[in-house]
């Protein structure tokens, strides 16, 4: 085997060791015997938790996205810390910052009184995301299931695993493959922040001290995030429609409005610029590379089989 061959091979073996071998036991229709009512059963609880909040569709989706970064898509993050166990929750990018847990309780209440010991809250916690995005005007896609809820949690992996907003591209770049995740993915998944808010202290140093800011949009942000004030106001991720599920989030990259410093590093004259116009000149191509993307992040290194557990209650192991 000549040296391209091998490079190859173990590339390969890579990304089947972060999505895991036991991706392939996930199917669309894992419980359609087993829980026929389930999408039917999640999708009105969504609803009604968006229609309350609609900013809640974004913590949910970014929920999946924090869930599966740490040792892959297995619930881990929904964990509560006790005295005797330390979860995710508060790890640097978790702290005072993730948020929806209770719609996902609420999901699981409703979906335990259909299906009793059926469902992971990890396989909830995918199909409440792809929900969320549907219902504020963003793509569907079929949700592959069959995870099992993880019995331990790390937040160290945490830490070390979530790239925080202040990622040059490179970091970035380098964050998703190690998950199996392409350039493409990157960009496309940066897409979800077409939705959602953001804390003060995670775009100050944007706002105040760099240069690739449009300067009216920098003004407008410092309104309402001072130097040394303000550090959990919020601003949208999205100037222009932060409730809805749209491609404005890559118009404003290309106008040097974006909100956090690893947002612009998207379009900041590096190899990800022309993803970042496709996307913005063919909305129909950001939708479906997002649900894709989406697809196969759910794929990263689930449990299955008799690993893992299908928790009663989200927040705590059996």
């Amino acid at each position: 085997m000549d040296s391209s061959s091998k490079a190859a091979t173990l590339s390969l073996a890579l990304v089947l060791v972060f999505l895991g071998s036991s991706s392939a036991q996930l199917s669309t229709d894992f419980y359609s015997s087993s829980c026929p009512s389930l999408f039917s059963t999640v999708k009105p609880v969504v609803r009604s938790a968006l229609a309350g909040e609609r900013r809640l569709g974004a913590s949910v989706v970014r929920l999946f996205f924090h869930d599966c970064f740490v040792n892959g898509c297995d619930g881990s993050l929904l964990l509560d810390d006790t005295s005797s166990f330390t979860g995710e929750k508060n790890a640097r990018p978790n702290v005072n910052s993730v948020r929806g847990f209770e719609v996902i309780d609420s999901i699981k209440t409703r979906v335990e009184k259909v299906c009793p010991g059926v469902v992971s809250c990890a396989d909830i916690l995918a199909i409440a995301a792809r929900d969320s995005v549907e219902i504020l005007g963003g793509p569907s896609w079929h949700v592959k299931l069959g995870r099992r809820d993880s019995r331990r949690a790390s937040q160290s992996d945490a830490n070390r695993n979530i790239p925080p907003p202040t990622s040059n591209l490179t970091t970035l770049i380098s964050s998703f493959r190690s998950k199996g995740l392409s350039v493409r993915e990157l960009v496309a998944l940066s897409g979800s922040h077409t939705i959602g808010q953001a804390r003060c202290t995670t775009f100050r140093n944007r706002i105040y001290n760099e240069t690739n800011i449009d300067r009216a949009f920098a003004r407008q942000r410092r309104g309402n995030c001072g130097r040394t004030s303000g550090d959990n106001n919020l601003a949208p991720l999205d100037l222009q429609t932060p409730n809805g599920f749209d491609n404005n989030y890559f118009k404003n990259l290309i106008k040097q409005k974006g909100l956090l410093h690893s947002d612009q590093e998207l379009f900041n004259g590096g190899s990800t610029d022309s993803l970042v116009r496709n996307y913005v000149k063919n909305p129909h191509a950001f939708e479906s590379d997002f649900a894709a993307a989406m697809i196969k992040m759910g794929d990263i290194s689930p449990l299955t089989g008799s690993r893992g557990e299908i928790r009663k209650n989200c927040r705590r192991i059996n």
